[in-house]
This record gives structure tokens, C-alpha cells and sequence, in this order.
């Protein structure tokens, strides 16, 4: 990747413009995902966010349908996308990770583990990249 940024641009600019453009990434993959998915799931995500998270790939806020989406998702394979979309959709129906969510995720997903296993063995921040 090619980052083209003004002269005098420094590390903190350059990392900026790219965290808005992985954001923006996100913005125009996720949608599609959460529609797919809410016809199978028969749940409705009321609104998505994406944001840089050190120590997670998402999160989900049952009271409000709202997920949460880690900017570095867009830096992932599009199946650990997928799979963070669908795990923080499926807390829309089970907010634990209890056998009930197991469960759920195995009947929807049944390749969720491999994608889980894939993640895991990637970074969630790539703090030392040089920008």
C-alpha cells in the first residue's frame, strides 16, 4: 500500500489518514454483512460503529441493537470480518458466551471456530508499522 500524503506530513498525520481510510472500509463492507445476516438471524441491528479498540475485534450492546466493530478488522481476511459481525449480531440473541451462544454460532456459522482460530493467531494492533 501506497500511503501519498502534503509534504511535511508527520507519523501521527499519516496514521490518521490511514485509520479513517481502514474506517471507511468498514463503513462500506459492514452493511451488507449486517443485512445478510439479520435475514437469517431474525434480529435487527439498530446502528454499527467502528472505532480503533486495543484488546478487542468488537463488541455488542443488547438495550440498544448497537455492535461495535475494531478499525483493524479491515486489515483482517474477509472471513474474520464476517465472523466478528455475526458473533456480535448472534449477543442479539444470547448476550453471554454461554452453551446457548455456542450453540447458536455452530447452527448459523459452523466454520466460526476455524475463522475464531484464524483471528486469534493475528494481531489485534500493528502498533510497530512504520506509516
Amino acid at each position: 500500500m501506497t500511503l501519498s500524503v502534503r509534504p511535511g506530513a508527520d507519523r501521527v498525520q499519516r496514521q490518521e489518514i490511514l485509520e479513517r481510510w481502514y474506517r471507511e472500509q468498514l463503513r462500506l463492507e459492514v452493511p451488507g454483512l449486517i443485512a445478510r445476516w439479520e435475514k437469517h438471524l431474525g434480529v435487527k441491528v439498530e446502528r454499527f460503529f467502528v472505532q480503533r479498540m486495543k484488546t478487542r475485534w468488537g463488541s455488542c450492546n443488547p438495550a440498544t441493537s448497537s455492535i461495535r466493530l475494531n478499525t483493524d478488522l479491515a486489515k483482517k481476511p474477509a472471513q474474520c470480518l464476517e465472523y466478528i459481525v455475526v458473533h456480535e449480531m448472534m449477543h442479539l440473541l444470547e448476550p453471554t458466551h454461554n452453551a446457548r451462544f455456542i450453540g447458536l454460532m455452530d447452527r448459523y456459522m459452523p466454520q466460526w471456530q476455524e475463522h475464531r482460530q484464524l483471528l486469534n493467531r493475528l494481531p489485534v494492533r500493528h502498533e510497530d508499522w512504520e506509516y
